[in-house]
């Protein structure tokens, strides 16, 4: 079959469904629309699993059986969960902080960033409900596979790295059932592989954090994640002063300066995990960091809008 034969065999088959809390959209590019449609109920399985493993809304989950006996005793855990911890603490490292799933124990009375905040705690108050954060405080014990929090009332939450560990891992069972192109799109942060139905990369619009749906760039992408945290979707308004949801784990105040970073990896579970940190870490740090990983991107847009870039990436 010739090339631009098999181009209009092709059609991208996609299904949009609530996963993790969030809107997940799944493409695939198949010839049949049957097969493709079986390929994507297999990968919202897969998601589905993962959630029930992760979630804290649920008492069973090994996420909060972990959290149940925090202070306690160590509890196992699949070897899936122990590596995605182990893996969230490395980031911690990495950032120095910046990232910690140890954030669930904050009250969310204290930030509630919707319409009805109007002040923001005061910095004691903050720093006093911070003080259970410290991803050094989990205990991984390799010889039985099980993990510990220190302290009584720590908890976990993957909320920082989990949309991106269930895309990257539906990526990976829908190549292993041989779909050679496709998205998983996680609310934003997508994994994208091979290209479109005509042979073309994919191409993902930026989003604009002052128009969250209307970007102010592409990007033509192959075999590569993108992730995106802004405080256009979630964030509080206080005396005309737009503050980010994402909360320094330093002070336990929201971070201000940046209104959106997007992070570009092979990797959706890396993208994920590092869209925050550098939300965290400010645009000089940050950027110094991604611009000493190979492989890794980075768009930062300030609260000036003004943009900026890694050294590896050129936006137009």
């Amino acid at each position: 079959m010739l090339q631009s034969e098999l181009a209009v065999s092709l059609r991208l088959h996609k299904k949009v469904v609530r996963l993790m809390g969030n809107r997940f959209e799944i493409s695939v590019v198949a010839e049949d629309k049957a097969w493709a449609n079986d390929r994507i109920e297999e990968a919202v399985a897969e998601i589905q699993r993962i959630e029930d493993l992760l979630t804290t809304f649920n008492d069973h989950s090994q996420t909060n059986q972990i959290n149940a006996k925090a202070g306690i005793a160590p509890v196992r855990v699949d070897r899936e969960v122990f590596e995605l911890i182990r893996r969230s603490l490395r980031i911690s490292e990495l950032t120095q902080g910046a990232f910690d799933i140890t954030y669930g124990s904050i009250d969310k009375s204290l930030w509630n960033f919707d319409t009805t905040m109007t002040s923001l705690p005061d910095a004691e108050t903050a720093k006093w409900m911070v003080r259970l954060i410290n991803y050094r405080n989990v205990v991984l014990n390799e010889a039985n596979g099980s993990v510990f929090l220190k302290e009584k009332g720590m908890r976990i939450g993957f909320g920082g790295i989990g949309k991106g560990y269930a895309a990257e891992m539906a990526k990976r069972l829908l190549l292993q059932k041989g779909v050679k192109s496709g998205i998983v799109n996680a609310s934003g942060d997508l994994t994208a592989w091979g290209s479109q139905p005509n042979g073309t990369p994919w191409t993902i619009g930026v989003a604009d954090p002052n128009a969250k749906n209307q970007p102010f760039s592409y990007l033509n992408i192959s075999n590569v994640a993108v992730a995106t945290s802004g405080n256009y979707e979630k964030y509080a308004l206080i005396d005309g002063k737009k503050y980010s949801h994402t909360i320094d784990p330093k002070t336990g105040l929201p971070v201000s300066g940046i209104k959106s970073v997007t992070i570009l990896s092979p990797n959706a579970e890396i993208a994920d995990a590092m869209a925050t940190p550098v939300t965290v870490m400010g645009v000089r740090v940050g950027l110094d960091l991604i611009n000493q990983i190979q492989g890794m991107a980075c768009i930062i847009v300030d609260d000036k809008d003004r943009i900026f870039t890694s050294k590896n990436i050129k936006i137009s």
